[in-house]
């Protein structure tokens, strides 16, 4: 009778863990919000893991969707078959989606989504007869997947050093990062517009003619910590791209499916891109999926040009991935989830403006709906962050799991190798007496962080 070990310890493992140095916790069952390691202790999932489980775990009608579709057929290549499933979804997806979104490309996550919206974007210029258009801008701070080509595009300077010989050259401008960047004589409009200057001023430099795509999250994810674009910011670089024929891509692998209240970030920004990459919150990670929505105009230019998207993954559309993902989406709307995020997302906030908004170590906290995120500082006045050497973020992770709190803190926030922030994003079915308990905890578990730098 095999027995579930207490914990696993890095040197006996065979799992190449993504951190080789420390035990971990075996985690045996969820349910809801809460995750059970095999010493009984429970844990609150305030991030949904990296902001995936949106509906918790164990949730019934997603675990028989998947049943029944395993049941029936697990796996058919595309090459050969579509399936119902993966049909249904897709039209599920695309009713709710941005204007002129017409069509769904399946894979199994959120870096696969982003580099084949960059494949998309290339052979598109390709099919119309525009080959010069070679490079791509995005932004630094930002993320977008760890294949080589999205980690080119992306921004996070930690996780592409020492990949730097394997990536394209991408040009990168700054993020919309208010809380540092905007002078106190600039109102937050004015800020949005001298950084469209700035993306203007590069697409100049490369020829606006050799440009292909401006690559932005909608609302930064990880390696910034949530942030959110000030007033009229996306709307200016969306009138920029069209001005020179230049495509905008969204990543809302992290932001979209709900987690900032409307399914979709840019709902909120009143812009609709050319193409748009989803994942965590399409399958609240049931299963591996991720997507790229396309807009008709690239869908067509494809279907009367080369009739081939020269792409492509053995798992794409997977039927079980998408039979969860389906089940999810169906939940999300049927039980008015998405107003649900919206209150829930001001009581949050509210919450944490009470607990953080005049503590002496938190410089900012910022959001939308369900998706927060609190940058760390040693004084607040002068927005000075922690000695990196403290590594306050990991020392955050390891109190707040003996607190039994499960929180994503990140270093590198304000360049790369300085500054630490934690990101908030739980269940869209965390309750009211759920989002106080974990503010708490993460009070206790920084201050006890904080304590220990200093011991």
């Amino acid at each position: 009778m095999t027995t579930t070990p207490t914990s696993v310890s890095a040197a006996s493992t065979k799992v190449f863990h993504r951190q080789l140095h420390h035990d971990l916790p075996v985690a045996v069952f969820g349910q809801g919000i809460r995750l059970t390691d095999s010493n009984g202790k429970t844990y609150l999932d305030a991030c949904g893991g990296a902001a995936v489980s949106c509906l918790g775990h164990g949730h019934p009608e997603v675990l028989a969707a998947m049943h029944a579709q395993i049941d029936k057929l697990a796996y058919a290549h595309t090459s050969f078959f579509t399936t119902e499933v993966a049909e249904e979804l897709a039209d599920v997806l695309i009713e709710s989606a941005p204007a002129g979104m017409s069509h769904v490309y399946f894979v199994s996550g959120g870096s696969e989504a982003m580099e084949a919206a960059l494949k998309m974007a290339r052979q598109y210029f390709v099919e119309i007869g525009q080959p010069q258009r070679e490079h791509f801008v995005a932004r630094r701070q930002s993320y977008h997947g760890n294949t080589l080509g999205v980690l080119a595009v992306g921004g996070n300077e930690w996780r592409r050093a020492q990949f730097r010989p394997l990536l394209i050259d991408v040009a990168h401008v700054s993020p919309c990062y208010e809380y540092r960047d905007r002078v106190a004589t600039e109102t937050l409009e004015a800020y949005g517009q001298r950084l469209v200057r700035e993306l203007e001023e590069t697409f100049e430099r490369l020829g606006p003619e050799n440009v292909m795509a401006f690559v932005a999250e909608t609302v930064g994810g990880a390696t910034a910590g949530v942030l959110t674009a000030v007033p009229g910011y996306f709307k200016g670089v969306r009138e920029l791209c069209d001005r020179h024929g230049i495509l905008l891509i969204l990543d809302e692998v992290m932001c979209g499916m709900g987690r900032t209240g409307t399914l979709h970030a840019c709902e909120q920004e009143g812009v609709v891109p050319d193409l748009m990459a989803v994942a965590k919150g399409l399958g609240g990670g049931y299963q591996p999926i991720g997507a790229v929505m396309a807009q008709s105009k690239l869908v067509e230019t494809f279907r009367q040009g080369s009739g081939l998207f020269q792409h492509g993954h053995t798992y794409l559309g997977h039927a079980v991935a998408c039979a969860a993902a389906l089940a999810v989406q169906k939940v999300i709307q049927r039980d008015g989830l998405l107003a649900q995020v919206q209150a829930r997302g001001t009581t949050l906030q509210g919450l944490l403006q009470g607990q953080f908004g005049s503590h002496p170590h938190v410089g900012d906290v910022r959001g939308r709906g369900l998706f927060w995120g609190i940058e760390l500082v040693t004084d607040r006045e002068s927005k000075q962050w922690f000695d990196p050497s403290f590594k306050l973020h990991a020392r955050i992770k390891r109190e707040a799991m003996t607190q039994g709190l499960m929180v994503y803190p990140m270093a590198g926030t304000v360049d790369g190798k300085n500054g630490d922030h934690i990101l908030l994003a739980p269940p869209f079915v965390a309750s009211e007496a759920d989002l106080a308990e974990i503010v708490t905890r993460l009070c206790t578990a920084i201050d006890a962080a904080i304590s220990s730098c200093h011991a």
